[in-house]
């Protein structure tokens, strides 16, 4: 089992910047893909990016491209996602998601219990 826990959430102004930090324990080597979701109030959570351990390879969805990074360290187990130019519209708690196979779809078996990100307008 993977045990995953956020970080780095906090309340911003639109335009500002965080990056958030996705520590990961335990069994991390059966670990092949790391995401992040978030998940408004009153909404599904969704899938904001995620990367692969193998190749770093990364993939987003449209509405934070070019303003989300997401990477990871290696000797750190640790993922994080860089967000640039936040808008109202990302506020959401953002959660960390690991998955053993090498889909950015999932399954995604390990979650962590969120960080809350709030963006003032």
């Amino acid at each position: 089992q993977v045990q995953l826990v956020e970080s780095g959430g906090g309340l911003v102004q639109a335009g500002d910047s965080l990056r958030l930090s996705c520590a990961a324990s335990g069994r991390t080597s059966s670990t092949y893909t790391t995401a992040w979701f978030r998940q408004a109030p009153g909404k599904e959570r969704r899938f904001v990016a995620a990367i692969r351990w193998s190749d770093t390879s990364t993939f987003y969805t449209d509405s934070v491209k070019g303003r989300f990074t997401i990477s990871r360290d290696n000797a750190k187990n640790t993922v994080y996602l860089q967000m640039n130019s936040l808008k109202p519209e990302d506020t959401a708690i953002y959660y960390c998601a690991g998955g053993r196979g090498s889909s950015y779809w999932g399954p995604y078996d390990s979650w962590g219990q969120g960080t809350q990100v709030t963006v003032s307008s």
